[in-house]
């Protein structure tokens, strides 16, 4: 590597012809990526002979694993503060790797970010004097070879110093990161993951089977997608990397509430298997069932790196602590919501990697539904209802490629699916809601289709707020909630008696009343008996994200605020009775909690624009 970089910058033509950069199209800043602070396309050549960088071990996974620790060893002879170390992948990261986009001007010397980075300073205090330092950094298998390079200049004006020597996964093909999701039936399950081989070297499937007995093959779809579908920068330029291969399997006619087994395969065509590690999962409760569910709902969370790197403006810094607690809580989990904005990635495609890496031991046991969030739609001129960049230029594709929900059609990505006594309408928010529109016409059809003598808990899920929020950004609209949010659709919550909505996008957690029209329908504020005659709408936005501000401002129908990370615990004991509970990502500890208690002629209850016709005939 090293001397390919030195001979390719041998001629002072070259040199110059690197640094025009005018028609390159540069990435856009994001304040949630911290990858985007990297001017990576402004990278200059400043090879140092007495400079290095080692990393070991050279071969990662000898025992399996798909995450391993690489200790770093550099040395530069003219060290500043501003001195940062980027792990890029694949190892070759030079100019032979860059698009032509302008076929009379050169590409930039990098054009590649880096998948995460590290102050040189970071676990060395000396390095500004003695100019040596070493570093741990985790790495996941991500389908290709790593190195590790030594910059100076900081993140605007870097000046490449040092590469290191290449490291590897034993097997960077192999299928890792499996993502379970409720299929389009209650006894269907589909199971999702990443692997390095097209259907041109390996046949995908999952052996699988309930636990004790006998265990069958299911076939899987493999499904990609290239640069050319990317919207814009930098998903299409410095932010793209290799997505690999994604596959789903359908596992069907399960039993309900029966633990099965299975592993992921891959038949290479001279007869070898690949075999993922063993996994378990439970099967759905039948619609209506009524027993024990448990149900875990948030939203915002990104990811976050276990070494602390790419750490940048207070980023994500609930994110690791949300997932640990769900793991911890695992076995009383059911199934979990994860309603937008999922990593973060925006336009950096290898996050996406390390995102899955990072939910797979909740994803690989439970359902992991999600919602559609701006960070994965939104880019302008796509057709998504606003017209922000905050996608960075993903326009949904990896999340709709990587994440399976069971949607008609996965590009709109809106979808109901039924867990025991829950019926679940999630809602897209990155299109069109409005009276009139497709997606109107999909969630009445949504609330007014449940047998609610059979479920009884309805629950309405979106990404942006289209409910109550006091978020300083709403306030200062003056419409406590998105735009043109509730409008339309509170009658729709009110006639057909949506028991709870929540919401992410707001990195904080409210609690409203059971609300119709800025109006409290009770003053009760935590154990509710009989109808509620409104819907209670919840903030979870605290996944992880950087917070979000309340305006100094109290409103009727807002009972708690929490400025911190948390999520959502749903519990339904049984067809009458349903516990919420909010816990903090900080310890698991529960701050807020309401109770519902009812039966079923309290539902069939009428109330404010919710009364069918009546007639005096006897």
């Amino acid at each position: 590597m090293m001397m390919m970089i030195r001979g390719m910058w041998k001629s002072r033509e070259l040199f110059f012809s690197f640094l025009v950069l005018a028609t390159f199209q540069l990435a856009v800043s994001d304040e949630h990526q911290p990858l985007s602070k990297v001017a990576i396309h402004e990278t200059t050549l400043a090879l140092d002979e007495r400079a290095y960088i080692k990393a070991t071990p050279n071969v990662l996974g000898l025992t399996g694993q798909n995450t391993e620790w690489v200790t770093l060893q550099y040395s530069n002879p003219k060290p500043t503060v501003e001195d940062w170390i980027g792990v890029f992948s694949p190892a070759n990261f030079s100019a032979s790797t860059c698009p032509a986009e302008n076929t009379r001007v050169d590409p930039p010397f990098l054009c590649s970010a880096p998948i995460k980075y590290q102050y040189a300073n970071f676990s060395s205090t000396s390095y500004k004097t003695t100019g040596k330092g070493s570093l741990k950094l985790q790495l996941i298998n991500q389908r290709s070879d790593f190195s590790f390079a030594l910059f100076t200049g900081g993140l605007t004006s870097p000046k490449l110093v040092a590469v290191s020597n290449k490291v590897s996964f034993i097997n960077p093909n192999a299928p890792l990161y499996p993502r379970l999701a409720q299929g389009k039936t209650w006894n269907e399950m589909t199971v999702t993951w990443t692997s390095g081989y097209g259907i041109s070297e390996a046949e995908p499937f999952v052996e699988w089977g309930p636990k004790g007995g006998n265990h069958v093959k299911s076939p899987a779809g493999t499904l990609t997608f290239d640069r050319n579908t990317m919207c814009g920068a930098p998903a299409r330029t410095v932010g793209w990397r290799d997505p690999g291969y994604t596959h789903t399997s359908f596992l069907k006619e399960l039993w309900p509430n029966r633990e099965y087994i299975y592993k992921l395969g891959h038949r290479l065509f001279n007869g070898t298997v690949i075999w993922s590690e063993e996994y378990q999962f439970k099967a759905s409760p039948f619609p209506g069932q009524n027993s024990l569910q448990r149900v875990v709902i948030f939203g915002d969370m990104g990811k976050a790196e276990a070494d602390g790197s790419n750490e940048f403006n207070n980023y994500q810094p609930g994110s690791l602590n949300t997932t640990k607690q769900i793991i911890k809580d695992l076995k009383d989990v059911d199934i979990v919501f994860h309603i937008g904005d999922l990593c973060y990635a925006s336009g950096y495609l290898s996050q996406w990697d390390q995102f899955t890496a990072q939910i797979e031991p909740i994803a690989s046991t439970v359902p992991y539904m999600t919602a559609s969030g701006n960070h994965e739609r939104d880019w302008p001129g796509t057709g998504s209802f606003y017209g922000t960049m905050d996608s960075g230029g993903e326009c949904g594709v990896p999340s709709q490629t990587m994440f399976y929900v069971p949607a008609e059609n996965r590009e709109k990505f809106w979808y109901s699916t039924d867990y025991g006594m829950f019926r679940f309408c999630i809602a897209n928010t990155e299109l069109d809601w409005r009276k009139g529109s497709e997606q109107y016409k999909f969630i009445e059809n949504c609330l007014a289709s449940v047998d609610r003598q059979k479920q009884p808990w309805l629950i309405f899920l979106a990404h942006r707020v289209l409910g109550y929020s006091s978020a300083d950004f709403y306030v200062a609209e003056g419409s406590f909630e998105e735009p043109m949010g509730r409008e339309d659709l509170q009658y729709l919550w009110q006639k057909y008696k949506v028991d709870i909505a929540m919401y992410g996008h707001v990195h904080n957690y409210e609690r409203t009343c059971p609300v119709y029209e800025n109006i409290c329908t009770s003053k009760e504020k935590h154990n509710y008996k009989g109808p509620l005659n409104g819907t209670i709408h919840l903030v979870v936005g605290g996944g992880g994200a950087s917070l979000a501000d309340f305006a100094p401002i109290n409103t009727r129908w807002s009972i708690f605020k929490d400025h911190d990370f948390g999520f959502v615990k749903l519990t339904a004991f049984d067809q009458s009775n349903l516990l919420l509970e909010y816990k903090k990502s900080s310890d698991g500890e529960v701050y807020d909690s309401f109770r519902i208690s009812r039966e079923y002629r309290d539902i069939l209850a009428c109330t404010v624009d919710n009364c069918p016709p009546t007639t005096l005939a006897s």
